[in-house]
């Protein structure tokens, strides 16, 4: 799912031991986001190994994401579609990484 590691980054604040549970009107909202998210399905297309792939990354303080590409022809058209993703928080010491750093962890 895209930016799914910026969606859920507030509500997965909540689960800190030392966090006060309280529900407010942006939690209301992040909530919301996240189950817009997760029930809205993107197009997934079936990986063509004999077409070239398109890679895109992105890394941020919040999170790391990945996603893999693909032209290919469907009804006669041409359509970029989405193969494969994934994202994930980023830890505490890749907190301190410099952005070039960031991007290639992406890679890993």
């Amino acid at each position: 799912m895209k930016d799914f590691a910026s969606i859920e980054r507030p509500l997965y604040k909540l689960c800190d031991k030392d966090t006060v549970f309280e529900m407010t009107v942006d939690r209301v909202k992040d909530f919301e986001s996240l189950r817009q998210a997760l029930t809205t399905a993107p197009l997934l297309l079936m990986p063509d190994f004999k077409l070239p792939f398109k890679l895109c990354i992105d890394a941020s303080e919040d999170g790391l994401g990945a996603a893999l590409h693909q032209v290919q022809i469907i009804n006669d058209e041409p359509l970029e579609g989405l193969v494969f993703f994934i994202s994930r928080k980023i830890k505490p010491a890749e907190a301190r990484y410099g952005a070039s750093q960031m991007e290639c962890l992406c890679l890993v």
